[in-house]
Protein backbone atom coordinates (compact mmCIF):
# COMPACT_ATOMS: atom_id res chain seq x y z
CA UNK A 1 0.00 0.00 0.00
CA UNK A 2 0.90 4.15 -0.08
CA UNK A 3 0.08 6.54 2.41
CA UNK A 4 -0.48 10.12 0.64
CA UNK A 5 -0.50 13.39 2.11
CA UNK A 6 -1.82 16.23 -0.04
CA UNK A 7 -0.41 19.72 0.34
CA UNK A 8 -0.65 23.48 -0.86
CA UNK A 9 -4.59 24.68 -0.41
CA UNK A 10 -5.47 27.79 0.40
CA UNK A 11 -7.69 31.01 -0.50
CA UNK A 12 -7.22 32.39 -3.69
CA UNK A 13 -8.88 35.18 -5.60
CA UNK A 14 -10.34 34.52 -8.85
CA UNK A 15 -8.08 34.64 -12.05
CA UNK A 16 -4.92 33.56 -9.59
CA UNK A 17 -3.18 30.35 -9.27
CA UNK A 18 -2.43 27.86 -6.68
CA UNK A 19 -0.32 24.62 -6.41
CA UNK A 20 -1.18 21.68 -4.89
CA UNK A 21 1.49 18.95 -3.90
CA UNK A 22 0.09 14.95 -3.10
CA UNK A 23 3.47 12.75 -1.46
CA UNK A 24 3.39 9.35 -1.10
CA UNK A 25 5.37 6.83 0.75
CA UNK A 26 7.10 3.88 0.04
CA UNK A 27 9.29 2.78 -2.93
CA UNK A 28 6.62 1.86 -4.89
CA UNK A 29 5.02 4.75 -6.13
CA UNK A 30 6.13 4.50 -9.68
CA UNK A 31 4.15 1.56 -10.22
CA UNK A 32 0.97 3.52 -9.51
CA UNK A 33 -0.97 5.89 -12.02
CA UNK A 34 -1.92 9.35 -9.89
CA UNK A 35 -4.98 11.07 -9.92
CA UNK A 36 -6.48 14.42 -8.68
CA UNK A 37 -10.18 14.12 -7.59
CA UNK A 38 -12.20 17.53 -6.03
CA UNK A 39 -15.60 17.98 -3.93
CA UNK A 40 -17.54 20.99 -3.52
CA UNK A 41 -19.88 21.20 -0.62
CA UNK A 42 -23.12 19.50 -1.65
CA UNK A 43 -21.29 17.37 -4.85
CA UNK A 44 -20.22 14.40 -5.33
CA UNK A 45 -16.33 13.69 -6.03
CA UNK A 46 -15.29 14.49 -9.52
CA UNK A 47 -12.54 14.24 -11.54
CA UNK A 48 -10.42 16.44 -12.27
CA UNK A 49 -6.75 15.22 -13.52
CA UNK A 50 -4.70 11.73 -14.07
CA UNK A 51 -1.35 11.34 -15.33
CA UNK A 52 0.33 7.52 -16.05
CA UNK A 53 3.24 5.96 -14.18
CA UNK A 54 5.93 7.25 -15.85
CA UNK A 55 4.11 10.63 -16.54
CA UNK A 56 3.93 9.78 -20.34
CA UNK A 57 -0.20 10.24 -20.40
CA UNK A 58 -2.30 12.96 -18.85
CA UNK A 59 -6.02 13.38 -18.79
CA UNK A 60 -8.35 15.99 -17.79
CA UNK A 61 -11.53 16.83 -17.33
CA UNK A 62 -13.28 19.44 -20.14
CA UNK A 63 -13.92 21.48 -17.15
CA UNK A 64 -10.18 21.94 -16.30
CA UNK A 65 -8.30 20.98 -19.55
CA UNK A 66 -7.26 24.34 -20.27
CA UNK A 67 -6.18 25.96 -16.86
CA UNK A 68 -4.46 23.33 -14.67
CA UNK A 69 -1.48 20.65 -15.41
CA UNK A 70 -0.67 17.71 -13.75
CA UNK A 71 2.89 16.13 -13.50
CA UNK A 72 5.11 13.76 -11.07
CA UNK A 73 8.11 13.11 -10.19
CA UNK A 74 8.78 9.51 -9.42
CA UNK A 75 12.30 10.34 -6.95
CA UNK A 76 10.22 12.65 -4.72
CA UNK A 77 7.38 10.16 -4.75
CA UNK A 78 5.32 13.55 -5.47
CA UNK A 79 2.25 14.13 -7.72
CA UNK A 80 1.77 18.35 -8.60
CA UNK A 81 -1.51 19.64 -9.77
CA UNK A 82 -0.51 23.45 -10.98
CA UNK A 83 -4.45 25.42 -11.10
CA UNK A 84 -4.04 28.92 -13.00
CA UNK A 85 -6.78 31.09 -14.03
CA UNK A 86 -8.94 29.96 -10.78
CA UNK A 87 -12.32 30.21 -10.56
CA UNK A 88 -15.22 30.09 -8.04
CA UNK A 89 -16.27 26.94 -9.23
CA UNK A 90 -13.08 25.43 -8.57
CA UNK A 91 -13.24 25.85 -4.61
CA UNK A 92 -13.96 21.73 -3.34
CA UNK A 93 -11.62 20.09 -1.19
CA UNK A 94 -8.73 18.74 -3.20
CA UNK A 95 -7.85 14.50 -2.88
CA UNK A 96 -4.93 12.90 -4.71
CA UNK A 97 -5.30 8.95 -5.71
CA UNK A 98 -3.17 5.82 -6.80
CA UNK A 99 -4.64 3.30 -8.72
CA UNK A 100 -3.36 0.95 -11.56
CA UNK A 101 -4.49 2.79 -14.27
CA UNK A 102 -4.87 6.45 -15.16
CA UNK A 103 -7.23 6.06 -18.28
CA UNK A 104 -10.50 8.03 -17.19
CA UNK A 105 -13.03 5.47 -18.54
CA UNK A 106 -11.82 2.59 -16.85
CA UNK A 107 -9.81 3.94 -13.87
CA UNK A 108 -10.65 2.88 -10.01
CA UNK A 109 -8.12 3.93 -7.37
CA UNK A 110 -7.53 1.87 -4.26
CA UNK A 111 -5.32 4.50 -2.32
CA UNK A 112 -6.62 8.26 -1.12
CA UNK A 113 -5.12 11.25 0.59
CA UNK A 114 -6.61 12.96 3.43
CA UNK A 115 -7.69 15.83 0.97
CA UNK A 116 -6.42 19.65 1.15
CA UNK A 117 -9.01 22.81 0.84
CA UNK A 118 -8.83 24.81 -1.45
CA UNK A 119 -11.32 28.34 -1.80
CA UNK A 120 -11.56 30.65 -4.81
CA UNK A 121 -13.10 34.07 -4.01
CA UNK A 122 -14.66 36.42 -6.40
Amino acid sequence: QVQLVESGGGLVQAGGSLGLSCAGSGRTFSTYAMAWFRQAPGKEREFVASISRSGGSTYYADSVKARFTISRDNAKNTVYLQMNSLKPEDTAVYYCAAGPSAVPRFSRYDYWGQGTQVTVSS
